[in-house]
C-alpha cells in the first residue's frame, strides 16, 4: 500500500498511521526531557551541589576546578554553567546524530541508540554518584534521537504531498508541545512529594514509554532506504546564492540575544522564583518547577490567534515580513523579561513578587517563541539556496546553541547583582537582538530576495 492510499486510509486525521506512533514517541520524550529540565536548576542548588552531595559526584571537583579557571565561583554560578552547557550541546549533537544516521546505523537503529541512551540518562540522575555521566548520557542520546526521528515525519509523504506534509509537521508539534506543558507538571510534582530522585526516575520511565511507542509502530514507519553508492557532487554556489547564504548565516547570529534572554527563565528563572515569588495558593505552595510549563502552554494557545492576525493583517496589506516579525519576538522577549523586573519593583515589604508578574512574564515568552524562531526556520527554509538547504536549516540550532550557553554564563553573575537588576539586563539584551533587527530588516530583506539571471 503506498502511503498516500495509507493517509487516505487510516491515522490521525487522515495522515499516515506512522504519524501517530512518531507523534506519541517525542511527546513522552519531550514530557521526560522538559520534565527533568525543570527539575535541574533547583536540584542542583538546593541539594546536589551542597555539602554532603557534591563530594559523592564523579567527576564534579574537576569540572569546577575547570569552571574556576579564572577565580572561585558560586554554587549558583557553578549551577548556572552546567545549565548551559548542558542546554546548549542539546542543541548542538543533533548534527552528531544526523552523522551517525546518514552514514552508519541508519534514523530508526538510531532513534532507538538515542531513546535507551536517554532513559539511561533519566536513570543516572536518580543517584548523585553519576550525575555528569547522566547529562553526558543525555546530550548524546537527543542529538541520536531529535533530528532523525522529525526526518522519519517527512519521509511518511510522497514527495508530492507538501500540504498534507506540513499538517502532519503541525501535529508532531503539537505533540512536543503537550510534552513540553506536562513534563514540568508532572515531575515537579512527584518531586515536591517523593523527592528529586523520584522526579528523574519518573523521567526515566516515561522515556522507556517512547522507547516501546517507537518499536511498536515500525511496520508504519517509512523503510530504510540502500544509501547511494557515489553521490554527485553539487556544482559551487553563484555570486547571488553566497550572497544570501552569508546574509541568512547573518540573521541566525542575530537572534543569538533572543535565545540568550528568553532560556533565562528556565535556569534562574525557577530559582529566583523558588527564593523570591509567593508561591502560596489555598492548597499548598506551588512547585517552582511547574512554571516551566507556563511558556509552553502560552505557544499552543497563541498558535491559532497568531496564524488568524497575520491572515487578516494579509488581507489588508499590513502583514509584516519575516525578518520583521523575527524583530518583533525579539522585542517581546526584552518585553516579557522587564515584566519580571518590574515585579521586583513592587515586591511586599518581605521581598515576595506576586505570581503575576511571573505568569505574565513566562507567558509573554511563550508567544515570543512563536514570533521569531519558527519564523526563521520558514524564512531560512524558503530563502535559502536548494544546494545548501538542509545545511542552513541545521545550522539555525547554532543559535540555540550559543545563545544557550552564553545564557549559563550571563547566569553566572545572578547572586551578584539585585533581582530588579538582573532582570533588566536579560531584558536589555531581548531588546539589543531586537534592535539589531529592525534597524537591518530593510538591507536584510534586499539581500535575500533573488535577483534574476542574466
Amino acid at each position: 500500500m503506498t502511503n498516500e492510499a495509507q493517509a487516505r486510509k487510516s491515522g490521525i486525521a487522515a495522515h499516515p498511521r506512522g504519524l501517530a506512533y512518531l507523534a506519541f514517541t517525542e511527546l513522552w520524550e519531550r514530557f521526560s526531557y522538559y520534565g527533568m529540565t525543570a527539575l535541574l536548576a533547583l536540584y542542583l542548588a538546593k541539594q546536589l551541589l551542597l555539602p554532603g552531595h557534591a563530594e559523592n559526584v564523579l567527576g564534579l571537583a574537576a569540572l569546577r576546578e575547570l569552571f574556576e579557571v579564572h577565580g572561585p565561583i558560586s554554587n549558583q554560578a557553578f549551577a548556572s554553567l552546567i545549565y548551559g552547557w548542558y542546554a546548549g550541546l542539546v542543541y548542538f549533537t543533533p548534527i552528531l546524530g544526523g552523522f551517525i544516521a546518514d552514514r552508519w546505523l541508519g534514523a530508526r537503529r538510531t532513534v532507538i541508540l538515542g531513546a535507551l541512551l536517554m532513559s539511561a540518562g533519566h536513570l543516572a540522575m536518580s543517584f548523585d554518584a553519576s550525575f555528569l555521566i547522566a547529562l553526558v548520557l543525555l546530550i548524546f542520546g537527543s542529538g541520536c534521537l531529535k533530528g532523525n526521528i522529525s526526518a522519519q515525519v517527512g519521509a511518511l509523504y510522497p514527495k508530492e504531498a507538501e500540504s498534507q506534509r506540513a499538517r502532519g509537521f503541525t501535529v508532531f508539534s503539537t505533540a512536543i508541545n503537550i510534552g513540553s506543558v506536562l513534563g514540568p507538571l508532572t515531575t515537579g510534582g512527584v518531586a515536591a512529594l517523593y523527592g528529586w530522585h523520584a522526579g528523574f526516575a519518573l523521567a526515566a520511565g516515561l522515556m522507556l514509554l517512547a522507547l516501546g511507542i517507537y518499536l511498536a509502530g515500525q511496520r508504519h514507519l517509512p523503510q530504510p532506504t540502500a544509501p547511494k553508492a557515489k553521490r554527485e557532487p553539487l556544482p559551487p554556489l553563484t555570486a547571488e546564492e553566497r550572497g544570501r547564504t552569508w546574509t541568512l548565516i547573518g540573521l541566525v547570529a542575530l537572534t543569538i540575544p533572543a535565545n540568550i534572554a528568553y532560556p533565562m527563565i528556565w535556569n534562574i528563572g525557577i530559582v529566583w522564583i523558588d527564593q523570591h515569588v509567593d508561591l502560596a495558593s489555598p492548597f499548598g505552595a506551588v512547585p517552582a518547577s511547574w512554571f516551566n510549563s507556563i511558556d509552553a502552554f502560552a505557544s499552543i494557545v497563541v498558535a491559532a490567534p497568531l496564524v488568524a492576525l497575520w491572515a487578516w493583517q494579509a488581507k489588508r496589506g499590513t502583514e509584516p515580513n519575516s525578518i520583521t516579525k523575527i524583530g518583533i519576538g525579539s522585542a517581546i522577549v526584552g518585553a516579557s523579561a522587564l515584566l519580571l523586573a518590574i515585579g521586583c519593583l513592587f515586591a511586599d515589604p518581605q521581598g515576595r513578587v506576586s505570581v503575576l508578574w511571573v505568569l505574565a512574564g513566562y507567558f509573554g515568552m511563550g508567544i515570543a517563541f512563536m514570533w521569531f524562531w519558527p519564523i526563521l526556520l520558514g524564512l531560512i527554509s524558503q530563502a535559502a539556496p536548494p544546494k545548501v538547504n538542509a545545511t542552513l536549516m541545521g545550522g539555525a540550532f547554532l543559535s540555540l546553541f550559543v545563545g544557550t550557553v552564553t545564557m549559563g554564563w550571563v547566569g553566572s553573575f545572578y547572586d551578584q547583582m539585585s533581582n530588579l537588576s538582573f532582570w533588566l539586563l536579560d531584558a536589555a539584551i531581548g531588546f539589543a537582538g531586537a534592535a539589531a533587527i529592525l534597524l537591518l530588516r530593510r538591507p536584510i530583506a534586499r539581500l535575500l530576495t533573488p535577483r534574476p539571471q542574466d
